[in-house]
């Protein structure tokens, strides 16, 4: 299990030797955002956030599915997971995958961002994709990307102050 150490969300911040660090955030109504790793007493609240996620999408997922996702979770130093918490309670979910690329030794791919609606406009993803670019500095990752699709407004309105948008359309070949 990753140990957490504070990270302050407020100003630029310089590379770190691991993603191991919890961040905290203020909330636009005062309490702060912490993120922190996954770890196995977050299963049950993981997995209400991950079916939230996948229900968003009209993903169909089996108890297998998230099991095995969840077991990767804990287990692998490639794939990723961080929680968000207001009051202590998970509110929010990233999942993020290191990897390389034909450019680079090392980049991001951030997955998964899943807010739970009770929690949204109050900083959540914000702090979630801060703590998955100070994980990405930390572990010298060149590039930090994501997607999303083109119905998820309220998403795209925050990534479009985060992030740039480079214009690629996504395409998947069948393989079944």
């Amino acid at each position: 299990m990753r140990r957490p150490a504070r990270i302050t969300q407020t100003r630029p911040r310089p590379p770190r030797a691991s993603c191991a660090t919890p961040s905290t955030r203020a909330a636009d109504v005062g309490e702060a955002v912490v993120v922190a790793p996954l770890t196995s007493s977050d299963r049950a609240d993981w997995q209400r956030l991950a079916e939230g996620y996948k229900a968003f999408y009209a993903t169909p997922t089996t108890p297998a599915d998230y099991n095995a996702a969840w077991a990767r979770l804990m287990a692998s130093d490639t794939v990723r997971g961080f929680g968000a918490r207001l009051d202590g309670r998970l509110v929010g979910i990233v999942h993020f995958i290191f990897h390389a690329s034909t450019w680079a030794d090392r980049v991001c791919y951030l997955q998964d961002l899943f807010t739970d609606e009770s929690a949204r406009g109050r900083g959540v993803a914000r702090a979630l994709i801060d703590a998955v670019a100070d994980a990405t500095r930390a572990n010298g990752a060149s590039r930090l990307y994501w997607m999303t699709q083109a119905h998820n407004a309220t998403a795209r309105a925050l990534y479009d102050r985060v992030a740039m948008n480079r214009g690629f359309i996504r395409y998947e070949h069948p393989l079944g």
